[in-house]
């Protein structure tokens, strides 16, 4: 560990000699392999942040540091130059610590089988099978979603059914029954009708859908003209089945004719990026890419928009962000140049632009959420949550909490955790309050966040339980509560997020408290909902415990006021035998087995008991058969 802070004092020495100057920065390893390329606008300043304190780097960088032996640097004319040199250098080398993306984009077809009854399916290449393919075309996406529109449209089976040998033979699926497919299995369609569904699918597919439109029109007026009425109602069916699919395209419907817009969810092991790709004011393709660590997220963004385009010859005059990238304006002049006229970098802030960057970022945290096993509104949550309190990341593991009392007595806490935006019920925990005497909330939450915390200094090697911190602390309670604990987090030194949930009058999530101001947060639907439940949640567990132990405390004041029976004997009685109900019935030989017990003591619970039943006041029924929990 010494051996390694040495070398990161050398290397922190060598880059304070480099100049002010731009250019490119090459970190190698041991091996002399090129682990890192990045640009700079002035060497020294750039360079030497990496060999500073490691408290200002995420885990990516701090990683990459590790592995560094040397670097070397070439000095540019300007920034842009290091811009382009540093694309060249990446592409060839390809850096374990870059982004690095795919270029997949290979050639799509729509296949035709041959033979009496023919399939209409997505092929990723020809082969020589004696199909027709159409094609090739670019995009996987808008190959696949051309050939659904044209099966859904002309009621093709999409099924693995083979005709004619499958007719008849069984009940046909669903899509039969949602209008989306004419079931040719039930053996109520000829081959005649089949073949004309798939050669106007297969014009549809060819010629797109007005000219299908126009063509469909034609047969129509002729099979009504020729009073073949059933015919014509057959066609009319399928035209209102075109218009369905081109009214679900107005939703993106842009007065930018052509765009790409880029967004980007993160998550706590994986991220996503998600380009949407505008031509003609139509969506017509679409891209994602799943990655691991991509450190701070405008800086990804930045990286990711030199990868992407590298691969690109295609850049449209408007790349549109979900958020803000590093070196916005250097951006825009490299795919300026590149593309050999003005393009745009934006980020919008209303309107159909970011209605429809909101739209692509929902479909990156849906991507991310099905490579991690959730749902993509609990990643959208988490990922709104995360941009509206700042946070480097989304809050994958948080941990709340609440305090409850009646007038100061019976004084709990109650800790509830969500992970992945799920609750977390195993990790679930319960304090008694111990040091703070009456009604003192914020005294009461200093101790048991100083608990807590003591506890994963205890437990941090096992990683599990209390020997994990949260991404986020969130209390039950304003900017005072903030406040208050903050000290106990920095005495810890501890950089954990620490934010309040602050109620409105009718007890309902209203707003996240901040150490000095409030975070409005009703306008982001999907942080709001996650954010309230997660108060409901805390405050349910914590109150049900008060009531838990304020019932305890009631029922074991009951046996303490009998002679003999102390706090220790009333908790160890009630353990024992679980309910007022079970030790009034139990016989004096079982209560003198009971631990703890003394025949005398015994004696003076059996009478107490007996007695009560002799004058007729057995007490409250209901609540001596409430089971009671084991105390802490």
């Amino acid at each position: 560990m010494e051996e390694q802070k040495e070398h990161i004092k050398e290397l922190r020495k060598k880059a304070m000699r480099l100049p002010l100057h731009p250019g490119v920065y090459i970190m190698r390893d041991k091996t002399g392999k090129i682990i890192y390329i990045g640009k700079a606008k002035a060497l020294k300043n750039r360079v030497s942040q990496y060999f500073g304190s490691e408290k200002n780097h995420d885990d990516k960088v701090r990683r990459m540091v590790s592995n560094v032996e040397d670097f070397e640097y070439i000095l540019t004319d300007s920034e842009f130059e290091a811009l382009v040199l540093e694309c060249s250098l990446i592409k060839q080398h390809t850096p374990k610590y870059n982004i690095l993306l795919k270029d997949d984009k290979g050639y799509h077809y729509i296949k035709v089988t041959k033979g009496p009854w023919p399939r209409i399916s997505q092929a990723k290449q020809m082969l020589n099978d004696g199909a027709e393919y159409l094609g090739p075309y670019v995009s996987s996406w808008a190959t696949k979603e051309s050939v659904d529109e044209a099966l859904k449209i002309f009621r093709l089976p999409s099924c693995s059914r083979k005709f004619p040998q499958d007719i008849g033979k069984g009940r046909p699926c669903l899509n039969y029954f949602i209008k989306q497919c004419s079931a040719p299995c039930r053996g109520r369609l000829s081959e005649k009708e089949y073949n004309e569904a798939v050669k106007d699918a297969l014009e549809f597919l060819r010629g797109g859908s007005a000219a299908c439109v126009k063509e469909l029109t034609r047969k129509m007026e002729d099979a009504a003209e020729n009073l073949e009425f059933e015919r014509a109602a057959h066609i009319r069916d399928r035209l209102a089945a075109i218009k369905r699919m081109s009214d679900r395209q107005k939703v993106v419907a842009l007065k930018v004719p052509e765009q790409d817009i880029i967004a980007l969810a993160q998550g706590a092991e994986k991220n996503c990026f998600e380009v949407f790709r505008f031509m003609n004011g139509r969506l017509c393709d679409r891209e994602t890419y799943l990655m691991g660590e991509i450190g701070e997220a405008g800086a990804a963004r930045s990286e990711f928009i030199e990868r992407y385009y590298s691969m690109r010859d295609r850049i449209p005059p408007r790349v549109t962000l979900d958020g803000p990238a590093t070196d916005t304006a250097l951006l825009s002049e490299w795919l300026s140049r590149k593309a050999g006229r003005k393009v745009t970098v934006s980020i919008p802030q209303k309107g159909e632009q970011a209605h429809l960057v909101e739209m692509c970022r929902s479909n990156a945290a849906e991507q991310l959420a099905q490579s991690m096993g959730r749902t993509g509104r609990e990643a959208s949550a988490l990922d709104e949550l995360g941009r509206l309190l700042g946070l480097a990341h989304p809050p994958a593991y948080i941990e709340a909490y609440d305090i409850s009392n009646l007038a100061g007595g019976d004084n709990v806490a109650g800790m509830v955790v969500f992970e992945n935006g799920r609750p977390l019920k195993s990790a679930y925990r319960k304090f008694q309050i111990k040091t703070v005497d009456g009604q003192d909330d914020y005294g009461s939450m200093r101790e048991v966040i100083g608990r807590r915390l003591r506890e994963y200094q205890e437990n941090q090697d096992s990683g599990e339980g209390f020997g994990r911190l949260p991404d986020l602390i969130l209390l039950d309670g304003g900017k005072g509560h903030v406040a208050a604990v903050q000290p106990i987090l920095d005495s810890f030194q501890l950089n954990i997020p620490l934010f309040g949930m602050v109620k409105d009058d009718k007890h309902r999530t209203r707003a996240i408290a901040a150490n000095g101001g409030e975070i409005a947060i009703q306008p982001n639907r999907k942080a709001f909902t996650l954010v309230g439940a997660i108060q409901e949640e805390v405050h349910r567990f914590a109150i049900g415990y008060h009531r838990q132990t304020r019932k305890k405390n009631t029922l074991s004041t009951s046996l303490t006021s009998i002679e003999g029976i102390g706090q220790s004997r009333a908790r160890a009685l009630l353990k024992h035998f679980r309910t007022i109900t079970a030790i009034r019935e139990a016989d004096l030989e079982e209560l003198e087995n009971a631990p703890g017990m003394t025949k005398p003591s015994a004696l003076a619970v059996y009478r107490h008991f007996h007695a009560l039943n002799e004058t007729g006041s057995p007490g409250n029924e209901e609540q001596n058969n409430q089971p009671i929990e084991p105390g802490e």
